[in-house]
């Protein structure tokens, strides 16, 4: 029989958030885009619009500053998305990473993380 692995659900990566939604934001994503749950994001300077995470940019997309809420794919000229922007607590064994990143990496975007109060945890917290 088949092995089938199931994908990461929206919002399944949230160990914990502000009440009344406090902790997302609906943004501008770029355009030419498939991305999942759980991506994190880095944010263009010039045009404010979000996308994945990319440690080889030099226009802000190198700076993780949130994490994508839903499935999302985006047409020629992007489009709107949820992100957790603030005030979270997210499983880190969720989380989509460039494929590509070091340790090294991966710590300093976690402490960008942690600059807009969105903490990595190993799996819910009790």
């Amino acid at each position: 029989m088949p092995v089938q692995t199931e994908p990461v659900h929206t919002g399944e990566f949230i160990v914990s958030e502000g009440n009344n939604s406090i902790s997302r934001e609906c943004v501008a994503l770029v355009a030419e885009l498939t991305l999942l749950p759980g991506t994190v994001l880095g944010k263009e300077t010039a045009t404010g619009t979000y996308g994945p995470l990319d440690l080889t940019a030099d226009n802000g997309l190198q700076v993780a500053v949130g994490i994508l809420w839903d499935h999302e794919r985006t047409g020629s000229t992007g489009k709107e998305g949820v992100i957790i922007a603030r005030l979270a607590e997210v499983d880190e064994r969720l989380l989509i990473w460039p494929a590509a990143i070091t340790e090294e990496q991966q710590a300093a975007a976690v402490e960008a993380l942690k600059a807009v109060d969105i903490i990595l945890r190993q799996g819910e917290q009790p």
